[in-house]
């Protein structure tokens, strides 16, 4: 399988996202590329991953001091008292700004380590090794970092951009289907708000990325997904204006994973798939997108058996706080909630265009779940 590589440029900053099937041995190079007066490494390392992959990795970063840290991790895991104690950690060891902080995990372990690694000395160098399809898809790119907090999720976090982006797609081979279906939710997103006719290859392999992780499309998937997001990020780095579009079902999903409490009964992609829905069929209801729209989504969604109905996991009496939730999101700059709805596949409304306020969204809220 050849390697493709990407490249993140907009005036904060500029790197590259490398796309291929073991290529972890890339991380030597890169190193001695990129920050050519390390001598410590703290590699950040999520326990779900595959021993053989951890000892490859350390194989290739024999040439360094090598702290290892490793931990189970889960949303709840997302705290700043944990990022704390990793940095204190790092401090202990007399890491400086010349030394890499490596995090090989998932999405949760990557916004965890990125965040420790902004604040350790004001910012110290930061590698993504990625292994989940959600997190090469969609965490990993764009320098968001963060922590959850008592009153939301990713409400504490800095923008900090990795040196360099490393996407081995043959770990994914070892993931299994909850979480390629986790993935699939964010890939499928970047469909919607830009490119129909990716969606429309989307439904057609749905089958070959989701049972048989066929390597070749799931690459091919990851980087048209990449590229949607560069496309977004390049324009708006600091995610005041366009780059909100790329939270299309997340201001709906956050709420829901928060009103969970982040158990392991709802996660993110599926919180994703819930909110992508309710967007949809408030955007129908809102007369923003045709019924043709919508049902192309369910075709999706019921082909694949893609859980949708919120009311399998909550009570009613628990809408109200779900809403609620929804009102402490970082995007909204009033007391109104900030949506970005759908127009048709492939295209949104813009950001700070529709807003609705939270006894509005209560009215409405039994026929869009």
């Amino acid at each position: 399988m050849k390697t493709t590589k990407l490249t993140v440029k907009n005036l904060s900053s500029s790197y590259s996202i490398i796309v291929g099937r073991n290529i972890l041995n890339q991380i030597s190079y890169q190193i001695k590329t990129l920050c050519p007066e390390a001598k410590k490494v703290a590699l950040i390392v999520d326990k779900n991953v595959p021993k053989k992959f951890k000892i490859k990795l350390k194989k290739y970063l024999n040439k360094y001091k090598v702290y290892t840290f490793e931990y189970s991790v889960n949303e709840k895991f997302k705290s700043f008292i944990n990022v704390n104690k990793l940095v204190e950690k790092c401090l202990a060891n007399n890491f400086n700004r010349s030394d890499v902080l490596v995090s090989l995990g998932g999405g949760i372990l990557g916004d965890y380590s990125a965040f420790a690694a902004s604040i350790i000395k004001r910012g110290i160098n930061f590698i993504n090794i990625p292994t989940t399809l959600l997190a090469q898809v969609d965490s990993s790119i764009g320098g968001k970092t963060g922590v959850n907090s008592t009153l939301g999720k990713n409400l504490i976090g800095t923008f900090y951009q990795p040196r360099v982006v490393i996407s081995d797609v043959e770990i994914l081979k070892s993931l299994p289907k909850r979480e390629v279906v986790c993935g699939y939710a964010e890939i499928l997103k970047h469909s919607l708000i830009l490119k129909s006719n990716f969606f429309n290859w989307l439904k057609n392999n749905s089958q070959q990325l989701l049972i048989n992780k066929n390597l070749n499309l799931l690459k091919k998937a990851i980087i048209e997904s990449c590229k949607i997001k560069i496309y977004f990020v390049n324009k708006d780095i600091y995610e005041k204006n366009v780059r909100m579009i790329l939270n299309f079902g997340h201001t709906f999903a956050h709420a829901i994973e928060t009103q969970n409490n982040y158990s392991k009964r709802i996660n993110h992609g599926e919180a994703v798939i819930m909110g992508m829905m309710m967007a949809t069929k408030l955007s129908y209801e809102k007369k923003l997108c045709s019924l043709d729209a919508l049902n192309q989504l369910k075709e999706v969604y019921d082909f694949n058996n893609l859980k949708y109905d919120i009311k399998r996991f909550f009570k009613k009496s628990e809408y109200a706080k779900i809403i609620e939730y929804m009102t402490a999101d970082k995007k909204n700059n009033d007391r109104k909630i900030n949506l970005i709805l759908l127009k048709k596949i492939g295209l949104t409304t813009q950001p700070n265009m529709y807003k609705i306020s939270s006894i509005d969204l209560k009215k409405v809220f039994d026929k869009i779940i």
